[in-house]
């Protein structure tokens, strides 16, 4: 592998990466889940639908502001125990 693939490499891993961590990320995941939760919801008729709908992207968006920081303490108590 060339030097100028193995940059290109890094780049495309770099842009992934970013993209995984993005907040645009997270908030496009959490409006199509209340989008379709919400036309489901309303398809089976329930009361206040759309409000029922806001429950399960909350709850992802709140897990993933919560995981960054039981990461860093699985990270320090559980696999730096390891070594």
């Amino acid at each position: 592998m060339s030097a100028q693939n193995l940059q290109e490499r890094n780049k495309r891993v770099e842009a992934d990466k970013a993209w995984e961590t993005s907040r645009t990320r997270r908030a496009l995941i959490a409006l199509f889940t209340y989008l379709v939760v919400g036309f489901y919801l309303n398809l089976l008729n329930v009361n206040y639908a759309w409000l029922h709908a806001l429950v399960p992207p909350m709850a992802y968006v709140l897990s993933t502001l919560s995981l960054p920081l039981v990461k860093k303490i699985w990270i320090e108590k559980i696999y730096n125990e390891k070594d």
